[in-house]
This record gives C-alpha cells, sequence and structure tokens, in this order.
C-alpha cells in the first residue's frame, strides 16, 4: 500500500464549524485525500504523563470549552471507534507501556477538524494524548508511529500555528496582527525549505515565539506531525487564513 501523507491541522474553535469558508477549506482536503482506513489525531487538547490512547468504544463528545452558545454544546460527530489500530500501536510500533483509555471521547482539537474534513464520519478514528511538550520527544514519537502509514493510517496533529487567545480581535475577520504573520510565514517558510531543526527550536530562531505561542500546547502536534513525515518530499498548506487577528489557519500535508 501507498504511504499515507501526514497532517498538521489548525483547528480552531467549536464556532468554527459554523465559519463556511474555513470548513470549506477542510472539506476540500479530505476530499483530496484517497484510501484512507483510519484515523490517529493527536490534539493539542489532551496532553499527559504518560502516552494514552482512546476513545476504544462509541463514546460522546468531550466538550472542552466554555462560555459559547448552547448549540455548540449539542453537537455531535459519530466517528467510528478503532480498536484494531489501538492494538497495532501497542503490538508493532513499541512504543512501551500505553495506557488504554476506553471511554476517552474526541476533545474538540479532534472532532471540529474532522467534521470539516470528513462530515460523514464514515471513518475509524482513534485519539492519542501528547506524552509531555518537549519539541524532541514528540519529533521521536511522530518517527516511532510513522510505520503506520503504510497501513492506510492518517497521522493528524491537530493544533494551531499561531495560538494567542490574549490578543484575539472581536471582529474574526480582522487583518492579522503583523506578529502572527511574520510567525506564521517563517514556519512555512522552514517546513517547505526544509529546516526542521529551526522549528523544533522554534522558541530560539522563531520570530516573537513567545507572541505567537505564549504557551506551546497547540504547535506541540506539529512535531510529531514532522516526526512522521521524516524526509517528506512535498509540503503543501491546504488550508491557509488569520481568524480573529491572532490565530492562524495553516494547515500542512507531509507527502512521501
Amino acid at each position: 500500500m501507498k504511504l499515507m501523507p501526514v497532517g498538521f491541522v489548525s483547528h480552531g474553535a467549536p464556532v468554527s464549524v459554523e465559519d463556511t469558508e474555513w470548513m470549506s477549506q477542510l472539506l476540500r482536503w479530505g476530499r483530496s485525500l484517497a484510501n484512507v482506513q483510519s484515523i490517529l489525531v493527536l490534539s493539542a487538547h489532551w496532553v499527559t504523563s504518560e502516552l494514552a490512547i482512546g476513545p476504544l468504544v462509541a463514546t460522546p463528545l468531550i466538550y472542552d470549552f466554555f462560555g459559547f452558545p448552547e448549540r455548540f454544546y449539542r453537537m455531535t460527530y459519530r466517528a467510528l471507534p478503532a480498536p484494531d489500530l489501538a492494538r497495532s500501536i501497542e503490538s508493532q510500533v513499541g512504543l512501551g507501556n500505553i495506557v488504554g483509555m476506553a471511554v476517552r471521547g474526541l476533545d474538540h482539537g479532534m472532532w471540529v477538524p474532522l467534521s470539516g474534513m470528513f462530515p460523514s464520519g464514515n471513518i475509524k478514528v482513534l485519539g492519542m494524548s501528547l506524552p509531555g511538550l518537549d519539541p524532541r520527544r514528540l519529533y521521536a514519537l511522530g518517527k516511532a508511529l510513522a510505520p503506520l502509514r503504510a497501513q492506510g493510517v492518517l497521522i493528524l496533529a491537530s493544533g494551531g500555528i499561531t495560538h494567542n487567545l490574549f490578543e484575539l480581535d472581536p471582529d474574526p475577520l480582522a487583518a492579522p496582527f503583523k506578529w502572527a504573520v511574520e510567525f506564521d510565514r517563517w514556519i512555512e517558510d522552514a517546513l517547505k525549505t526544509g529546516n526542521m531543526e529551526a522549528v523544533l527550536d522554534f522558541e530560539r530562531k522563531g520570530p516573537d515565539p513567545s507572541r505567537a505561542h505564549p504557551s506551546t500546547e497547540h504547535l506541540a502536534p506539529l512535531f510529531v506531525a514532522l516526526g512522521a513525515a521524516e524526509g517528506a518530499a512535498h509540503v503543501t498548506c491546504p488550508v491557509e487564513g488569520f481568524r480573529w487577528g491572532s490565530l492562524s489557519l495553516r494547515s500542512f500535508l507531509f507527502e512521501p
């Protein structure tokens, strides 16, 4: 089987599901991905001390946000569970002890982008936690997961290229802030020119990194994607743009 590409998606907030332009970009991206047998998704909203996976059975979504209109807490996304993928990871990938969380539902970093990319929900989905935020440890995790790509598994890391909630513009379509544009373009240039080392060391080498990421959990999934896609020949951006001035929509696809 041809190797699956690896994806990094900037997932946005629950209100993103009503952003028709954003969801249209995600839908086009999802339709371009052929022969996806299952999806392993790693979200910025699930960081643990020990590596964990779940759900293993059909489980309600996690509404891990507050202050939104009631309709967002009634949203559903009926992804199929992927216990077979969990067994493959435990037996074949060699990651040591993995905590199985049978009924840990998909958080909004998982179900928001998946509802845009694969709205029918007819693909098996398994969530995996981020075991800490160290870039090189996460990169190594991605390398360990890379063999799954030969089994039709789409490894989808979900976070945000810029994520500063302290400087949000109230207008979702406001012009992006200069610092956000500069960091977004720096990441794009670095990845398209193969300068992975700079990205792994973004806190020292990136432009205004503490403003782009006052905390680093939303960039952390990217490091898993980079490890899983090591040596990718083609790097493209199926989704681009900004919302609320400080949030980049940029997503990456890493292809053999």
